[in-house]
């Protein structure tokens, strides 16, 4: 039957905060409406076939260290709902230009093994950390602000997170091996190395790979957001999809409003609503670099010249900390590296359903100027001076061609998303980027402003659950989850 009473919810925007805002309250006994503009939910969790029939292929995100470490998901019986997840026997490889590769191995030790002179400091290093890896994570991913929960781990943590990638690099190791390792997994920052706080990224993804993997979705990423939604659903809730909110006057009535959208979208939606100042905080808010990925579907696996990268559901493409470190800073720059250092996804090694039988997906991308930086500095472009969509596809497959020889060969087609194709395909992602905003410093302590409760807005019943809120982006569903806590907290007395 239809429902005629006022939500005590409605959630504009079904990605995974949506997603896990709407369960928190329908699970805490609230009446929930989900409102998406896109034709399917998912968000950065969608799976489609953009090559060819038959090649499932991850839209956006694919492979989820930080889901099996949030306490939302691990709360959910998602398992019941068809969501089962796949380990890679190696979460991580990176290869070298003499045929070798790094390999990050679930096992500290097996790690430290690979890294010749550099494998005491890295355990030293990385033991105490991952040691220490439930509470970090537990403040990590928690609502702001202080104190933390486990102050004398996340003080550990912090002393070695706050510092530049390619300082903690020096500082810690002597050979290429072990710094380039962590170069690419701080680069997931989207920061240039050179900037403070870019070692978080590095050490937080090196610790989840040793504490809990880096997993894939079995069947694609899209899976993540059934299982959300089918969960939802038996709370109770409901969905409704492909429909774009312009205004508040298009929304039915409810308690309170939350919105998985960008802070400018937010002020396109519910500007009318919102104090001028706070409208100004949010006008403010900064994106960094965007992404420019690729999709393949494949004639075979990837042949990849080292062994470890045969093994590995993740592979950084950059060679050595220097080569990384100046593809990301060009980024920022204003320029599209000619080196890019790349994040490479493989699931159909692991993952039979992602293509054909004896057919090959993989997922690809690098770091490119902001669609709107660009477009500040080359009116009427979406490219920056002298760079065009095919010399970024070139460049990108020279690099897997580098590590790979005979890569091209393989490639039966492919799919390409530049900066405006991602803000086409979901209007969050501001000029291409991502993850819901620039993860520096500043924007760690004011996201979206600076507030002892980021996820409510001065406007009475009007809340910001998107990766525009802490802890900022990732597929761990705890932007939604502590804005719905704030929700029932504050939106119900």
């Amino acid at each position: 039957m239809p429902h005629t009473q006022p939500y005590d919810a409605v959630i504009i925007g079904a990605g995974p905060n949506g997603l896990a805002a709407a369960v928190t309250l329908a699970r805490a006994g609230r009446s929930v409406l989900v409102i998406e503009a896109a034709a399917t939910i998912g968000g950065g969790t969608r799976t489609a076939e953009l090559t060819l029939p038959g090649f499932r292929h991850d839209v956006c995100s694919a492979v989820h260290p930080l889901a099996l470490s949030s306490t939302f998901f691990r709360d959910l019986p998602l398992d019941r709902y068809g969501l089962a997840w796949v380990e890679p026997p190696l979460p991580l490889a990176h290869p070298l230009d003499d045929g070798t590769a790094v390999a990050l191995e679930r096992s500290v030790a097996a790690t430290a093994a690979g890294l010749g002179r550099d494998a005491g400091a890295y355990r030293r290093l990385m033991a105490p950390l991952v040691a220490r890896w439930s509470a970090v994570t537990e403040d990590l991913l928690g609502p702001p602000p202080v104190p933390p929960h486990h102050p004398v781990a996340l003080t550990w943590f912090g002393i070695e997170a706050i510092l530049p990638a390619a300082l903690l690099a020096r500082l810690w190791f002597r050979g290429e091996r072990a710094a380039a390792l962590f170069a690419g997994m701080a680069a997931h920052s989207i920061l240039p190395l050179e900037r403070p706080g870019s070692a978080a990224f590095g050490l937080i993804l090196a610790m989840a790979g040793h504490a809990v993997g880096w997993p894939i979705a079995r069947g694609g990423s899209q899976a993540i957001a059934d299982a959300l939604a089918a969960y939802l659903r038996d709370l109770g809730g409901e969905i409704i999809t492909g429909q774009r909110v312009a205004s508040l006057a298009e929304l039915p009535p409810a308690r309170a409003l939350l919105f998985d959208v960008s802070p400018v979208n937010l002020v396109r939606i519910a500007g009318d609503r919102l104090p001028a100042s706070y409208r100004r905080k949010l006008e403010r808010y900064r994106h960094g670099p965007a992404a420019f990925k690729l999709d393949w579907a494949l004639e075979g696996p990837i042949p990849w010249a080292a062994a470890e990268c045969r093994r590995a559901g993740t592979v950084h493409l950059g060679g050595t900390l220097a080569e990384i470190a100046r593809s990301e800073r060009a980024a920022w720059q204003g320029t599209h590296p000619e080196q890019p250092y790349i994040i490479l996804a493989q699931p159909s090694l692991f993952d039979p359903t992602r293509a054909p039988v004896g057919k090959h997906t993989a997922w690809a991308y690098c770091h490119v100027p902001n669609l709107h930086h660009v477009r500040r500095h080359v009116p009427g472009t979406s490219e920056a001076p002298g760079t065009s969509a095919d010399e970024m596809i070139e460049r990108i497959e020279a690099q897997v061609e580098r590590f790979a020889p005979g890569f091209k060969a393989r490639i039966l087609a492919r799919h390409v998303m530049a900066p405006a194709d991602f803000e086409t395909y979901n209007p969050n992602y501001v000029g291409g980027d991502i993850i819901g905003g620039a993860q520096d410093l500043p924007q760690f302590f004011a996201r979206p402003v600076l507030s002892r409760n980021p996820y409510t807005t001065p406007a009475e019943g009007i809340y910001l659950c998107s990766a525009s809120t802490p802890p900022g982006g990732g597929v761990h569903g705890m932007c939604g989850y502590h804005a719905a806590q704030a929700v029932l907290r504050t939106g119900f007395k």
